[in-house]
């Protein structure tokens, strides 16, 4: 089950983080249709959120087809974003994960490897040239 980390300092309206840590775990084959989504109770006494914005994040997915919720039961994952891509084990994501320990032996921290990988993103996926 997906566990929500909710950053109040980042700018990002709470149910936004909620959808993308939720199309984040789709994507990347940790959610799977058929999968239960925590509760909004339980995502509350997680991250101490209003109850309302959880489920203005779950109709937000509802809405885009991604879970289903059903009544009495909870909200289920209807689809999934993955690719073979992304998968776990998948050779893109070996690769990556090589390349991350090569950055981490030569001394970069977090904050490097993120500026590294943005600016790298916005050279081959340019502002504009769809969602990534």
């Amino acid at each position: 089950m997906i566990e929500y980390r909710i950053d109040k300092r980042s700018g990002v309206a709470t149910y936004m983080q909620i959808i993308q840590q939720t199309r984040q775990a789709l994507r990347l084959g940790l959610l799977v249709p058929g999968d239960r989504l925590p509760t909004a109770r339980e995502v509350v006494e997680a991250t101490a959120v209003n109850p309302n914005t959880v489920l203005k994040a779950y109709r937000e997915l509802e809405r885009e087809g991604l879970v289903e919720a059903k009544r009495g039961l909870g909200t289920f994952v209807r689809r999934s974003l993955a690719t073979a891509q992304t998968a776990p084990g998948s050779p893109l994501r070996l690769e990556l994960a090589a390349w991350m320990d090569r950055a981490h032996h030569a001394g970069l921290s977090r904050e490097d490897v993120d500026a590294l990988y943005g600016d790298v993103r916005e050279e081959r996926y340019p502002t504009g040239e769809g969602q990534f």
